[in-house]
């Protein structure tokens, strides 16, 4: 897993938190686009791979991390399981409070 450069556009297996909508506040995987405005989200848990949540990427906020296993998997597969995006989500949230954010 790592810190991806901070870019405009998100990236297959970058986390995001939603800002808009029933989720707001939660954090999920970019799983897939649709271009131009619109990428699809899962968290393995209440969305799963299956069935992403189609959101438009003015409604999300990009976080500066991206799970290179799931966007690996992503690659290789085209697809992954819904325990890699809890455990990539997992992470990200540990992270996130070791650093105090």
């Amino acid at each position: 897993m790592n810190v991806a450069a901070v870019d405009c556009r998100p990236r297959q297996g970058q986390i995001v938190r939603v800002l808009r909508g029933r989720d707001a506040g939660q954090f999920a995987v970019v799983i897939s686009f649709e271009e131009p405005h619109f990428v699809f989200l899962a968290d393995g848990d209440q969305r799963k791979f299956d069935h992403p949540k189609k959101k438009n990427v003015k409604h999300i906020q990009l976080i500066n991390y991206v799970s290179e296993d799931v966007a690996e998997a992503l690659r290789q597969h085209g697809r992954v399981t819904n325990a890699k995006l809890r455990y990539a989500l997992n992470q990200y949230l540990l992270l996130s409070e070791q650093k105090g954010e």
